[in-house]
């Protein structure tokens, strides 16, 4: 059902497992929170198991079932494809899905190659001149104290950017029984920590800084070469003839960067760092002022006013629960702190307010592509022994 007078907005979303799951939910809940121009319309989950996603459906609150994308495009009531798989597909489903006249919303990282990206960000641009829009989802841009940080840099607060420090730690393949997943084989996801998470942490730091990186350094490490496989999928090998898999992207990605207003960045992405479940943690140094994150306490921004006297000078703890914060108006009273779903509502907010006014979202497709630049940079600084590696512009 649509609300009156407002046109609706046939969704496809390929793909129905975590990431699945999350954007299901924010489909269901921006319009009940906001005031968008379309009304979104969960019209169709795909997923190549067809007992498996007719239960996901069911579950998520999908209209109808395909089990394959191309159906899914091809019908009538989808008005906007969001793509949630594995990254060996994003190219071939966005870019048919753009070609086809389809709204794209596309799970970071945009690609598993800088050529992929590339042939995507070329689709998206030929498809805007239609009216036709795209965005990667890079969701933690759409955390209010994130959205807080970005206005104080642009307001002037921290002055003049000199140092950045970013960290993305999680734990959960820490053990090295661990079964194996897509997100290990490189042929799927592309690189391990390194695009999974990384990305992110490469996306908020040019995002909060308005600056784009130049150049890293890096060095990438896989901790744990082989790993269980589940019996359906396994072959023998590894230690006394157990099913094993082996592990063909990092575990951990450690670069030094410089941004192009100057400053020296510092980043680290693993899954090995016990006891973090989900840290980002992001710290900006300026000549007027520093700000400090870690989403592990999401709803909280930390601010340094370099201005103030010495006795009364130290960071400040700003909750990020005020009406006047970005997004926060449309939800709880002050003080009600918001969680990780909440950045995918706000996601869908922003796509659905562009395609409604016929702007082009952010982040584009051209700022996958960037980021996708980046991490390119990073594997092959890594193979050639940490050497400074510039970045295409």
């Amino acid at each position: 059902m649509t609300s009156p007078g407002r046109p609706p907005l046939g969704v496809g979303l390929i793909g129905y497992a975590f990431m699945g799951a999350a954007h299901s939910h924010a489909w269901r809940t921006a319009p009940r929170f906001f005031d968008l121009p379309l009304e979104p319309r969960l019209a169709v989950l795909a997923g190549r198991n067809r007992s498996a996603v007719t239960e996901a459906a069911g579950r998520l609150g999908w209209a109808a079932t395909e089990t394959d994308w191309r159906q899914a495009i091809e019908r009538d009531d989808v008005d906007l494809v969001d793509v949630c798989t594995p990254g060996d597909t994003h190219a071939e489903i966005a870019i048919a899905a753009l070609e086809a006249g389809k709204h794209v919303l596309c799970e970071k990282p945009l690609a598993n190659s800088v050529a992929e990206a590339e042939a995507m960000a070329e689709a998206a641009a030929k498809a805007a001149a239609r009216g036709v829009r795209s965005m990667v989802g890079f969701t933690y841009r759409r955390v209010p104290a994130i959205g807080l940080a970005r206005r104080l840099v642009a307001e002037g607060r921290l002055g003049e950017i000199r140092h950045v420090r970013a960290q993305y730690l999680q734990d959960w393949i820490a053990d090295p029984a661990a079964p194996m997943s897509w997100r290990l084989e490189k042929d799927k996801a592309g690189s391990g920590a390194l695009g999974d998470i990384g990305a992110h942490i490469v996306d908020l730091t040019q995002h909060i800084t308005g600056q784009a990186l130049t150049g890293v350094s890096a060095l990438l490490e896989t901790f744990v070469t082989e790993r269980p496989l589940p019996a359906e999928t396994g072959k023998l090998g590894g230690v006394g003839g157990a099913e094993t898999g082996q592990v063909t992207v990092d575990d951990a990605a450690v670069f030094l960067g410089r941004f192009t207003g100057g400053a020296v960045g510092v980043f680290e992405a693993t899954r090995f760092a016990l006891g973090r479940k989900n840290a980002i943690r992001i710290e900006i140094n300026g000549s007027a002022g520093s700000l400090a994150f870690d989403f592990e306490d999401m709803n909280v921004l930390h601010f340094f006013d370099g201005s103030e006297p010495a006795e009364v000078g130290g960071f400040r703890r700003i909750v990020v629960t005020e009406p006047e914060h970005p997004y926060v108006g449309a939800w709880w009273p002050a003080g009600h702190g918001l969680g990780y779903e909440h950045g995918f509502t706000h996601q869908v907010v922003d796509l659905v307010t562009a395609i409604g006014t016929g702007e082009d979202p952010s982040p584009s497709f051209a700022d996958g592509l960037q980021i996708q630049r980046v991490l390119d940079a990073v594997e092959r600084s890594a193979t050639a022994d940490s050497v400074w590696t510039p970045i295409p512009r």
